[in-house]
């Protein structure tokens, strides 16, 4: 690996050749929602709410709720969509998932949502704790599709699902995994939302396929502002996303400068977004790991100012 210095290196990476908006043309504010995980702790849900307060005036379309490995955490998921609900202006998506449920069991987590006024679900097929390998139920929901029809039996949630720019790791093929997200739309989903990704070309291309495969309903990018690297690396190990040598280059040695990481990341998600912007991207799903401090100037820097 080069020992360039990071400061070099970023400065180097952000001079190189990008691909940008015509000259006098004008970048549209896009539209924005993010994604936060329910606590474990008080200490973890001060943070939170912390995160929640700072980034609710940016105004954004949603914000979803994460649901733990089979269903883990249900009640605390469900908890924060509810005061969600009750304390912010602020628009919540609840994640469901199929793994160790019955359908009834689904259902009634859904019909709980509705007739508390969430109208809005990610529906996801989900992972077994200890990453085990996918068992559907044997009364329950096989696969995210499967969710979704059930979902639009039980009200007209407005649904939306996953996508994998660079394959879902249990997929057969990339093929596969692109008719698995059509089934997702044509059961009813409003949008697919993507997997985090790193280099912008894998989203991109992806688009092409999807559109190719007759797949016209929105895929919004889903952005993860990076300051810990190893944490990067690790989500994405689990969910199948390469890691750019590059970026890699531009935290190596920074592991005890915490303010040059987050410069580092700061620069490195705002110019990708700027490059899915200037590719005609206008909404963005930021994964922000309930921290707001990158994800709020990222959004500042984005012209994003809400309320």
């Amino acid at each position: 690996m080069s020992h360039e210095p990071p400061r070099a290196a970023l400065q180097r990476w952000l001079s190189g050749p990008r691909i940008a908006p015509l000259p006098g043309s004008i970048q549209a504010v896009p539209e924005i929602s993010f994604e936060f995980f329910p606590p474990k702790t008080e200490a973890l849900e001060a943070q939170l709410w912390a995160c929640i307060r700072r980034l609710e005036p940016l105004a954004p379309q949603f914000v979803s709720v994460t649901y733990g490995a089979g269903g883990s955490t249900q009640e605390r998921t469900h908890a924060t969509v509810l005061r969600l609900v009750r304390e912010t202006s602020l628009i919540p998506a609840a994640h469901l998932t199929c793994v160790g449920a019955t359908r009834g069991a689904v259902d009634d987590v859904a019909r709980r949502y509705w007739d508390a006024g969430v109208c809005h679900i990610v529906a996801l097929r989900g992972d077994v704790p200890g990453g085990a390998p996918y068992q559907a139920h044997p009364d329950g929901y096989a696969f995210a599709s499967d969710l979704v029809a059930g979902l639009k039996r039980v009200a007209d949630f407005d649904i939306s699902v996953a996508a994998y720019p660079e394959t879902h790791p249990q997929a057969a093929s990339p093929a596969a995994d692109l008719d698995n997200l059509k089934r997702k739309l044509d059961a009813g989903a409003n949008r697919a939302i993507t997997q985090v990704f790193f280099d912008t070309s894998h989203y991109l291309d992806f688009l092409d396929r999807a559109l190719a495969a007759g797949i016209t309903a929105p895929i919004i990018p889903g952005i993860m502002p990076v300051s810990n690297f190893a944490q990067a690396k690790r989500i994405g190990e689990m969910g199948g996303t390469s890691v750019p040598a590059w970026m890699a280059e531009m935290f190596d040695g920074l592991d005890d400068d915490a303010e040059t990481r987050k410069m580092v990341a700061a620069a490195v998600a705002a110019e990708q977004v700027r490059i899915l912007q200037a590719n005609g991207i206008d909404e963005f799903h930021f994964y922000t790991l309930n921290r707001a401090d990158l994800t709020y100037a990222i959004a500042r820097i984005l012209g994003v100012k809400g309320k």
